[in-house]
């Protein structure tokens, strides 16, 4: 009787653990976790300290005081470059000489010493010439200013 009930006993457990076992879904084991990463640090890129040299990978070309192709140029005698005007007469009055220029857009202007080109400035206005002081657009140059004269041009026909 002693077998029977360690049979029963053992019957039933493997019985209980069967309906155990159907009764909850069997869990999967867990994935194993990938080490915890940092995100990928993002490099500021280059960043260059002139301590008063120029920066190398700055284009030489197009710099200085002139605009960029495609910008507008400012509107009457500040969008003028020196090369672009011609010297169509001189007038004095009680302040001094004035000079008549005519650009290209074939319009006059009337300036006086001190007036400001896009690439510089009138320096002197005599009876023969007007000289321009010139901004120089030449990274390479020593010279940043250079003097520009420009004679009276003669009318058609004379001399």
């Amino acid at each position: 009787m002693t077998s029977r009930l360690i049979l029963c006993f053992v019957f039933v457990a493997s019985a209980t653990s069967v309906a155990f076992a159907q009764q909850q879904p069997a869990k999967p084991a867990p994935a194993p976790q990938p080490p915890a990463q940092e995100p990928p640090k993002i490099d500021p890129g280059y960043v260059y300290e002139p301590a008063g040299r120029r920066d190398p990978f700055v284009s030489l070309v197009g710099r200085g005081t002139e605009t960029k192709p495609g910008t507008p140029r400012p509107p009457g005698l500040a969008g003028l470059l020196i090369g672009e005007v011609n010297v169509k007469g001189v007038l004095r009055d009680k302040s001094g000489f004035i000079a008549m220029l005519r650009g290209p857009d074939n319009k006059t202007y009337n300036v006086r010493v001190g007036e400001r080109l896009l690439d510089g400035t009138v320096k002197s206005i005599t009876q023969e010439q007007v000289i321009f002081s010139q901004d120089v657009n030449d990274p390479l140059s020593l010279v940043k200013q250079r003097d520009v004269s420009k004679p009276v041009r003669q009318p058609e026909g004379r001399g």
